[in-house]
Order: structure tokens, then sequence, then C-alpha cells
């Protein structure tokens, strides 16, 4: 409970109790023994005079840096305002030292949902993030963070040798093994529960496969600078549209070869002095530190796996796709390509979004993820 005394009260305050310790002693009779008993509660009351008058001084000084007249707040974080900020309030700032760009402006997560719409009237208020090739659960911390702070329940999968999932890429032989995690995820939901699955770059792949198999579990799918692929297509047989004129990407493509060099590759990874130019051009320098001790190999076997896909299953799906513009990794014009191939109910553009949005475009992304899980 928080104390609430100005600097007014400290004087009456110390009467109060100086009044209280004489009626005691008078009471006692004044008498040697009893004042010596009496000693320990005058010092447990000077205790409490003490700890008033600080917690008074701390309360005015909130008052006067402009924290009004509630008790003060004993934690240490950074508290905001629920629902829509007032008219003419200034919006929470980050903590990043960099120079926010107007495209990306920082709003506060529940501006993105209608205040008239709770969020268990939404058709889905779940979503599942699946990163992309090399990646991990972990560099979705900044996309959890906000939908969270929304309302949304969200998971973030690693998928079979990625993350914190232990586990040798090398020895990953299909995309039904790479994918495993991510489908006991949606084979251990509840009768009746739907998700949203979010896909980036190969975890496109990863997601339609997913859609396939349990179409009565995913209402909506997204497609962030994802390979958004065709009934009997490969990843490599769509990458391979355009990597010919992807000169960075090919500079940059490390294979690893753990069955001998004159067999297939087992897995690629990407040299880490072209991490940021390849995959980060717009990214924070924090984020392509943390990405440069992270990421780990792709294992090569579930690109070469050619999808099938029904009308039934995959086709029944509402899809849309989020476009990155500034995009080193997978070209706009390739995005486009895939776009025209199979196109999605809606196509979303990300300005100023490198291939890694959840970094470069943090606020914006989670704004379209939010629209989207709105849309009727």
């Amino acid at each position: 409970m928080g104390l609430c005394l100005s600097l007014d009260d400290k004087s009456t305050l110390k009467r109060r109790l100086s009044k209280r310790i004489m009626n005691r002693s008078a009471a006692d009779g004044g008498g040697g023994n009893r004042w010596r008993r009496n000693r320990s509660s005058r010092k447990e009351e000077k205790l409490i005079e003490e700890r008033a008058v600080a917690a008074a001084s701390l309360f005015q000084q909130q008052r006067l840096n402009g924290g009004g007249t509630a008790p003060f707040d004993r934690s240490a974080s950074v508290r905001y305002p629920s629902g829509n900020l007032r008219r003419n309030q200034a919006l929470p700032r980050s903590s990043s030292s960099r120079a926010r760009s107007l495209a990306d402006p920082l709003l506060h997560p529940q501006q993105f949902i209608n205040q008239d719409t709770k969020l268990h009237d939404l058709e889905n208020s779940h979503f599942v993030l699946v990163h992309g090739g090399g990646f991990g659960a972990w560099c979705w911390y900044k996309t959890i963070a906000l939908l969270e702070e929304a309302g949304y329940h969200v998971a973030a999968v690693d998928l079979s040798g990625s993350g914190s999932h232990f586990f040798n890429a090398n020895s990953v032989k299909s995309l039904s093994q790479y994918v495993k995690p991510l489908t006991d995820y949606l084979e251990n939901l509840t009768d009746g529960e739907k998700v949203i699955l979010v896909g980036h770059d190969f975890g496109g792949v990863c997601i339609s496969y997913a859609m396939e198999l349990f179409p009565s579990k995913v209402s909506k799918a997204v497609f962030i600078a994802a390979a958004m692929l065709t009934n009997g297509q490969s990843a490599l047989d769509m990458f391979s549209q355009k990597v010919e004129s992807n000169d960075l990407m090919q500079e940059a493509q490390v294979f690893h070869y753990a069955n001998g060099n004159n067999q297939s590759p087992t897995s690629v990874d990407i040299d880490k002095s072209l991490l940021r130019d390849l995959l980060f051009n717009r990214s924070p320098a924090k984020d392509v530190a943390l990405a440069s001790v992270s990421m780990r190999p792709v294992p090569f076997s579930p690109v070469l796996e050619k999808l099938s896909l029904s009308e039934t299953n995959y086709g029944s799906i509402r899809r849309f796709y989020i476009e990155t513009l500034e995009d080193n990794a997978i070209p706009v014009a390739l995005q486009e390509y895939m776009i025209n191939e199979s196109p999605p109910e809606r196509v979303f553009r990300l300005k100023g979004a490198d291939h890694s949005p959840f970094f470069s475009k943090p606020q914006s992304l989670n704004k379209l993820l939010v629209e989207i899980s709105n849309i009727p």
C-alpha cells in the first residue's frame, strides 16, 4: 500500500507520535521499569516516523515531477496507460538510440485494436510464429512482446536443428522431420481451437506443409518475405527463379558436406561477415549482434523437397502476404513472382523493411499482424 503524505503532514505526524508517547508514559506513572520497557516501543515509533517522513518526501518529489496525487508505484518497470492514448498525449518513446523513421512510428499496442471489439470475440487471438532458415524462435522477441501486450496469445517454435532445438542440422533428412516441432504443436491444440500461422523466409514452406496437414486448425496464414510455393514446387525451385541475379546471396552461402564432398550438401550456412548486408541492412546493430551468435545452418534436404498442396486443405485457408521492400535476400521481384503465381487474399507492403522486419520494422509489422487478425 502506498503512503500519501504531503510535507505539511510531517509536523502533524510528529506531534501525534510525541503526544502518544507522553500519554503512555503518564499512564505508566513515570515508573523507571515501565520507562525501560517502553524504550523498545519508542524506538519502533521513531522508526515508523522516519519511514513516514521519507515516504512523504519521496511522494512530494513525485508531485513536483508531475506524478499527481496517486500513491507512488514501487515497481521499477515502466508502465503505459491501457486503451487509446488521450488527444495530444505524447507517445511512449523507444529505448533504442537509433532514430526512428516516421514510416515506423512507435505506438502503444492497444492502439492497434478496435476498442469496440473484445479480443476474445475475434475469430482468432492465437498467433504461432515460424522462423526462417537459420533463424530461431529468438528472432521474434519484439513481435512476441508487442502481440502479448496487446492481449494476444503467442507461440514461437524452434524447428529441428534451429534456435534452442539441440539437433544437428546435417542430420535432418526430410521436411517432415524439420517441421515436426510445429506439427506437434498444432496436433496438441484443443478441439476446435484455431491459430494464425505466420511464416518468414523458409518458414513459408513450413507453414504451407502444416496447413496441408491441419487445415481445420489454421484460420489464416501470413507469409512475411516468405517462400509461398505452389503444388509440386520445392523451395529450391522457387529461389532459383531469381537467385542467379542475386550475387550477394551466392557469395554469402556456405555449404556443408557432412556425407563427403562428392555427395549432396547436408546444410547451408550464411557467411557471418555478410549477414548484415544480406539479411539485416536496415536492422539495429544490437539485433545484428544477436543474430550473429544465434543463427545456425539450414538443413538442405527440406529445401529440395517438393510440396504436395491440395485445394481442399491448403487451398481452403486464407492467405496474406507481407512484402519487405528493402530486402536483399528475397528481392521484391521474387516476392511478387510468388504472389502472382499463387495470389493470396491480400498483399501488404512494408516500406523500409529489410529481410528481417521483426528487427527493422517491428511496430509496423505488429500493426499489420493485428490488422490481419481483425479482417472478418
